[in-house]
């Protein structure tokens, strides 16, 4: 008698975990109780009860279409990162093959209004090339003191920022522009410290946060190469 409630009290204590352990040790258990299966019920939140047959057909149902879903989604990442690598190759060939700083700069400015967007503009950071006084390139000289403030609260600690600037921020980067809505920022360089990409547009919804950012990162990586053919880096 004492045999028997033991046994009985070891049955009651039996867990979720103890279940599975044996479940998985004896993986012919379902064969062997084949009838007892078919019988089992599991709660259901719309139906009330389903089979044991029937919950595992769904779960299996919706695993394939979670795999459905996931293969139509890289299938067109697939699609959309090719689109970006032939454009930027496109454009890559156009910079690369200008005579001068200021037709790269130039070619780049209408690639961007091809884009329908208002222009595209590059600021270098002064101390990281040599920018200043005779030369030429002066008018592309970014004080990265004055871009401080803009780059905390716009950037943070991110590369790319997409919205919109007040006047005494688009004084920093755009000081000629005018009527820009929003704006598409990326810091250059590996290290991020090279100088500010800046595609505008008159749209304020145009540039929004939360849109990708794969061709500004490209770009913002490319640009410092093509110019140190003209620019010396310090």
């Amino acid at each position: 008698m004492k045999n028997a409630e033991e046994q009985q009290e070891a049955v009651l204590e039996l867990d979720d975990r103890m279940v599975a352990e044996y479940l998985l040790r004896h993986p012919d258990f379902f064969i062997r109780n084949a009838q007892h299966v078919e019988q089992m019920q599991v709660p259901h939140p719309i139906r009330g009860t389903v089979s044991l047959v029937e919950w595992h057909m769904a779960r299996s149902r919706n695993h394939i279409n979670f795999l459905e879903e996931n293969m139509t989604l890289l299938m067109e990442q697939a699609s959309v990162n090719e689109g970006l690598f032939y454009r930027l190759l496109k454009l890559q060939g156009r910079l690369a093959s200008a005579t001068s700083l200021q037709e790269m700069l130039n070619r780049l400015h209408r690639w961007a209004r091809e884009m329908g967007l208002a222009g595209a503009n590059v600021r270098l950071f002064a101390d990281r090339w040599r920018i200043g006084a005779p030369s030429d390139f002066t008018h592309l000289a970014l004080n990265c003191q004055a871009f401080e403030p803009l780059r905390i609260q716009r950037l943070g600690d991110r590369q790319h920022y997409l919205g919109p600037l007040n006047g005494p921020e688009l004084l920093v980067v755009l000081p000629q522009a005018k009527a820009i809505g929003s704006v598409a920022l990326s810091l250059m360089g590996s290290d991020a410290d090279l100088g500010v990409l800046v595609f505008s547009s008159r749209d304020a919804q145009h540039y929004q946060e939360g849109q990708g950012t794969q061709l500004l990162h490209e770009l913002a990586l490319m640009l410092p190469d093509l110019l140190e053919r003209w620019v010396e880096r310090v």
